[in-house]
């Protein structure tokens, strides 16, 4: 292996990875339930596939896809692209073919690394794109039901083919990382990073907790190489900005980080208890019910209670996770440190929250904010704490330079106030007045009822208060006298169907009588993507599909 001295400088993902395996490299890097890669291995196999890449025409900049579930290959692959100063596009593996098309074609694509079971669909889309050149096929599950495409590569056989020296050209911050955005209100996009602004906001370049800035490029690799290694557990599909970043967090710091393709509430308690996992990244409910569930049943397998006795911090972001949700965790798990953060792929981390028994219900996320985060009003300046008045969440500083091969959308939500830039993806906030703040959710889903703004993360929390509600999802239908009045898509427990009345108790403790739900629809699942965040289009294709289950009378007054 090379020797690289700690006179280098470069804030580069790329390089803050070597750094861990100059320093570590015995140790597991990655590893699933069948097998394991060592730093120095991961740097053998990374170090082949990005040149193989570059062999193959990949030159900085250019965008390579990776199709995948959470898989060691996927994680290999993100590394060999920066490795080459490419471009990684995560691939939502639930798309079809005309979602592919576009955004193979949106990013620019040149090469694509995928799980072989979407070989039909990669089949399918490739005569219409043209730039896609260079196709490698990760072995899974499905070994012989798909045969690889005559113009597409074995992903192991592209390594052998390739040398796994360190012998690339210096690499710069200003390389690109691109998160694609879940299209959950609007197409896909993605959002531009140079690598220096992700690793001050996300990799670690600065601490979440104190905002200390890191000056040492070598400090996360040096700390965590004379300290015990910590296992990961990041959850949710690595198509998610918060899995990867917890990823590359785990090898910044020469962590082990575990790769599991799929999820399920008892899964997620016995990969603790067998790879001794000591943090855990969820999204929200979506994944902390089911767990929630699996926790209070036992292992299934032993009929004994799990021991997540390794386990030391939960942390959630993205989506919402409900008070009562997180009592309960509380009450389960009273040594494991709970956190809750808020952030989005155009501002990357906001503000965090640590859980606290019988604090927590205050309608949506309630978060300290951090030093670069504000809450501004329409006319860019912030807003007053305690004011009662409602505002945009903002970030400056090291923030995106955009959208890819879109202005007209970067002009929309990257502005200049008062001689600051900021990033404001329109998502709604309340300034408490002790300095805290109150998520209330995007404002491209917010419900007008009557002139009165409501958010439907704020019903969406106190919907699921109620132990009857396993999960709820709050959109606005139209409404004669009020413009639009509140509904609720609901999944219940047990085959329960609370009623509106039933409800009420609980709503009432939680929110103003005129955000509480006027309409439900009662469903069997709640459908997200598959990083759990809501699919609101869905909620509304839900209501407008079929009348109400149930209708409370109009208010006469607001």
């Amino acid at each position: 292996m090379n020797t690289f001295y700690f006179c280098r400088v470069g804030y580069n993902i790329a390089d803050l990875v070597e750094h861990a395996i100059d320093l570590v490299p015995e140790r597991v890097a990655l590893a699933d339930d069948t097998r394991s890669v060592t730093y120095a291995e991961l740097e053998e196999r990374t170090n082949k596939l990005a040149h193989y890449l570059q062999e193959h025409g990949v030159r900085p900049g250019d965008k390579v896809g990776i199709y995948s579930r959470n898989t060691i290959e996927a994680v290999e692959a993100m590394v060999a692209v920066f490795k080459a100063r490419a471009v990684m596009i995560n691939v939502n593996f639930r798309y079809v073919e005309n979602e592919l098309q576009y955004i193979f074609d949106n990013s620019d694509m040149v090469a694509l690394i995928h799980e072989r079971r979407y070989t039909d669909r990669v089949a399918g889309v490739r005569p219409n794109t043209p730039k896609l050149t260079t196709v490698l096929v990760v072995d899974d599950d499905t070994a012989g039901q798909f045969p690889t495409a005559p113009d597409s590569v074995e992903y192991e056989a592209a390594l052998a083919a390739s040398s796994g020296e360190r012998d690339f050209a210096p690499r710069s911050p200003d390389d690109i990382m691109m998160i694609y955005t879940g299209g959950t209100t609007g197409l896909p996009k993605g959002v531009m990073w140079r690598h220096e602004d992700w690793w001050r906001v996300l990799g670690g370049g600065i601490n979440f907790v104190t905002g200390e800035v890191v000056q040492d490029e070598w400090q996360q690799a040096k700390v965590g190489a004379g300290n015990p290694q910590l296992v990961r557990y990041p959850i949710p599909p690595m198509i998610h900005g918060g899995s990867q970043t917890a990823t590359f967090h785990s090898l910044f710091d020469g962590g082990k980080a575990i790769m599991l393709p799929e999820f399920s509430g008892h899964g997620v308690w016995q990969a603790i208890d067998r790879h001794t996992i000591n943090l855990i990244f969820v999204t929200g409910d979506a994944m902390a019910r089911p767990m929630l569930d699996a926790l209070l049943a036992g292992n299934p397998e032993t009929g004994e209670p799990y021991k997540h006795s390794s386990l030391w911090a939960m942390a959630s972001s993205a989506a919402l996770f409900s008070p009562t949700l997180k009592d309960q965790y509380l009450e389960l798990l009273p040594n494991t440190m709970i956190t809750d953060s808020i952030g989005s792929s155009e501002t990357g981390f906001g503000g965090l929250s640590v859980a606290a028994k019988g604090a927590t219900h205050t309608g949506g996320p309630r978060v300290k904010i951090d030093a670069s985060t504000d809450v501004l009003d329409e006319d860019g300046n912030p807003v007053a704490p305690g004011s009662g008045q409602v505002g945009l969440l903002a970030r400056r500083g090291h923030i995106p330079l955009g959208y890819y091969n879109d202005p007209v959308k970067t002009a929309a939500t990257f502005k200049e106030f008062n001689g600051i830039r900021y990033s404001i993806p329109g998502d709604y906030a309340r300034v408490e007045e002790d300095g805290s703040v109150t998520m209330l959710g995007r404002g491209s889903v917010s419900i007008n009822s009557g002139g009165e703004k409501i958010y439907p993360e704020e019903v969406e929390g106190a919907l699921k208060c109620h132990p009857d509600v396993f999960d709820a999802l709050v959109v606005g239908v139209p409404d004669e006298r009020w413009g639009q009045r509140v509904g609720a898509v609901v999944h219940c427990r047990d085959g329960k169907r609370p009623s509106l009345e039933d409800l009420r108790p609980v709503l009432t403790r939680e929110i103003a009588s005129y955000k509480q739900p006027r309409s439900l629809w009662y469903v069997d699942a709640i459908q997200r993507n598959p990083a759990g965040k809501p699919d609101y289009r869905w909620a509304h294709a839900e209501a407008e599909s079929r009348p109400s289950d149930e209708d409370a009378p109009a208010p006469t007054t607001k």
